[in-house]
């Protein structure tokens, strides 16, 4: 399908329009899945106008070498190409932020929180405790050890060295961000082994003094035990969770960089 018939300006500004379209496509589609404390929840008027205002500076950055399509059809293609790639580098990121919600989900039943809930403030469902404050420490620690800089320096990166049109899907990307997912789980696992040894002792603990002391009414117990020594063991890991997050930080990057390749 031709852009416009001979003479109309529409040749004049379509180099423009469609260079920035794909600079939207690109950068637009990661913000679907990139942690941003109330973007989803937002307004659709808000979520675009950020999206637009982050289109505009970076549009800047996109190369000489930007060729437009000749086509309409062409334009879709390619915008298509760009969501792609943009949405495959949001669940990169979003992945790293499921490493906590993961290793809070795997304790909450035996830490005994599964029976509590609370709002979810990016779903605005019902979630359990530990699941939402593993979700909100992890959008902290998302912008507080500069992880959005990264992630942003990547685009910014991409859109100077490889414009669009340049970036190409292929089934290793594909394979990259299933066992960047397999990491993610590996690493909930490891963080949340720690206290769920500490809880399994404690019910072993509890289990011989009540075989040893029958008359003890130690039923009682085991859930305010077991709820405050999680709540302790997770208070003397917090310290060192930006240093961990740092470290499971580095696989997904790695996965951005190579989907902007």
């Amino acid at each position: 399908m031709p852009v416009s018939l001979p003479g109309s300006p529409m040749p004049e500004i379509w180099p423009m329009l469609a260079g920035f379209l794909c600079v939207a496509a690109r950068v637009g589609s990661v913000m679907v899945l990139v942690p941003i404390p109330g973007f989803r929840t937002a307004p659709a008027v808000v979520r675009a106008a950020l999206t637009a205002a982050f289109a505009v500076a970076a549009y800047p950055l996109l190369g000489n070498d930007f060729a437009p399509p000749a086509s309409l059809g062409g334009l879709l293609a390619l915008l298509g190409l760009e969501m792609a790639v943009g949405l495959g580098a949001g669940a990169a990121v979003a992945l790293l932020n499921e490493v906590f919600s993961f290793a809070m989900q795997s304790l909450a039943m035996q830490a005994g929180y599964a029976y509590a809930s609370a709002i979810d403030p990016n779903t605005q469902a019902d979630s359990g405790v530990l699941m939402v404050i593993a979700q909100l420490a992890a959008n902290l620690m998302f912008f507080s050890t500069g992880m959005y800089l990264l992630v942003f320096r990547a685009f910014a990166l991409s859109l100077e060295q490889i414009p669009p049109g340049g970036l190409t899907l292929s089934g290793a990307d594909g394979l990259k961000l299933i066992s960047l997912g397999a990491a993610v789980l590996e690493f909930g696992v490891r963080l949340a082994i720690p206290v769920m040894g500490v809880l399994l002792l404690t019910d072993l603990t509890l289990a011989l003094l009540g075989r040893i002391q029958p008359n003890l009414q130690l039923l009682t117990l085991i859930f305010p035990v077991k709820m405050l020594g999680a709540l302790l063991m997770l208070a003397a890991l917090a310290p060192a969770l930006p240093r961990l997050y740092r470290s499971a930080a580095a696989p997904a990057l790695e996965a951005v960089r190579e989907l902007l390749r």
